[in-house]
């Protein structure tokens, strides 16, 4: 058990959090009625942008989940400051798991095989759809497996949150090997799940389209996504004790690095599933990139390259950027869109041949992102920004904040 503090630093925070989180719910309200309304209006559109919108701020929640586990496995001051946002995000789960019931609802104007067989006109797609909707993707399949998913990660988060919250007490006991024990079969778990997702609520918008390695290309989004955001967060916190306090350029070149890192994997698994495809020239495989360099389509692809993978990485390889906080988190804003453009770029090709934007993908996110702010700033005010028992806490707090002497 980490020693008691003498003279504790005031670790609540900041009010600025309970204003963002009303104007957040404001916004999320306005832009919810248009939605609503689009929702009656013009539905197929609807069910498309909120498919996307769902799948950009789950990645955030449940990326950020994975960031908890791995601190738990590696250790580092670098996640311990950033633990409870991550953890705020995290706890979102549930609200997700309410938002997921309007795609469940919509199953048919966002996925073929939930359709009658009797409307798909392409004779081969309409044999394949008869032997899949016989095993796998099947209405109730979809539903249950869905169950399962948030089931596991409400589970996973209930179970971080509350060994988490025990060291805000003086009392608190050592959890670190629980958590441990939680987070590498955690991430395991992570890893199935998501890909099992990805497969049912994604790649099945094309149910001839197949790549094993499509659920890591998700994964590894969501995780930037969570390190991004927790990025942006800190920033806007850093203007604020105890945040101002706590939060180290060494703390911030580490989060640069996780930046760096996540931005090459998403090239390299991006890249090796469109190389895999493209040199095998399967017709099974090959019709997701056909799509995707054609109608438009190939410039956002060329975007993405450039803007996504190139000029971040190029600017993450200088030590000095990574530790500014003040530069860094524009490039973490930049990249939360590029997150956005990059699920725009997955998943609008399947609904139109020509590069299309419609007014459901730009309200319906921030509908849905106003609801999740709110939330996520409401659980990040309820707890301490860290917390000052854990025995991980020393690696942020400074040696006069916990009673230890400077030369200890």
């Amino acid at each position: 058990m980490s020693a008691p503090i003498s003279q504790p630093l005031d670790l609540t925070a900041p009010p600025v959090v309970h204003k963002i989180a009303r104007w957040s719910l404001i916004i999320g309200i306005i832009f919810g009625i248009v939605a609503a309304v689009l929702a009656f209006a013009r539905p197929d559109e609807f069910y498309r942008g909120y498919l996307l919108a769902f799948m950009d701020w789950l990645g955030v929640a449940l990326g950020s989940m994975a960031i908890i586990m791995i601190r738990h496995l590696t250790g580092g001051g670098w996640g311990v400051v950033i633990r409870r946002l991550q953890g705020a995000a995290m706890r979102t789960l549930p609200l997700l798991a309410i938002l997921f019931i309007p795609i469940a609802l919509g199953m048919k104007h966002l996925y073929i095989w939930a359709r009658p067989l009797d409307q798909v006109a392409d004779k081969h797609l309409r044999e394949h759809l008869e032997d899949i909707s016989k095993t796998y993707l099947t209405a109730s399949g979809f539903i249950y497996r869905a169950i399962l998913y948030f089931v596991i990660w409400n589970l996973l988060s209930f179970l971080l949150s509350k060994w988490s919250k025990e060291g805000d007490s003086p009392s608190a006991p050592d959890n670190t090997q629980k958590f441990k024990a939680v987070a590498g079969p955690g991430l395991i778990l992570y890893g199935f799940t998501i890909t099992f997702a990805a497969i049912d609520w994604v790649m099945s918008l094309d149910p001839s389209w197949i790549s094993t390695i499509f659920g890591l290309v998700i994964l590894i989004g969501e995780v930037l996504s969570a390190i991004c955001f927790a990025v942006i967060v800190e920033r806007i916190l850093f203007n604020y004790r105890p945040m101002s306090q706590m939060l180290k350029p060494d703390f911030v070149h580490d989060h640069g690095k996780w930046m760096l890192t996540f931005i090459m994997v998403w090239a390299y698994f991006s890249f090796s599933q469109w190389l895999i495809i493209w040199a095998g020239n399967l017709p099974t495989e090959i019709s997701f990139y056909l799509k995707r360099l054609n109608g438009g389509w190939g410039q956002v692809g060329l975007f993405l390259v450039i803007f996504h993978f190139a000029i971040p990485f190029a600017l993450l390889l200088s030590r000095p950027f990574k530790r500014n906080i003040r530069k860094l988190v524009w490039l973490a804003a930049w990249l939360m869109i590029m997150r956005y453009i990059d699920l725009f770029w997955i998943i609008e090709p399947n609904f139109s041949r020509t590069f299309t934007i419609t007014i459901a993908d730009i309200v319906v996110p921030i509908a849905i992102g106003g609801f999740w702010l709110a939330y996520f700033f409401r659980n990040l005010g309820s707890l301490p920004l860290l917390p000052a028992y854990d025995p991980s806490a020393g690696e942020v707090l400074e040696p006069h904040h916990r009673g230890i002497p400077e030369s200890a």
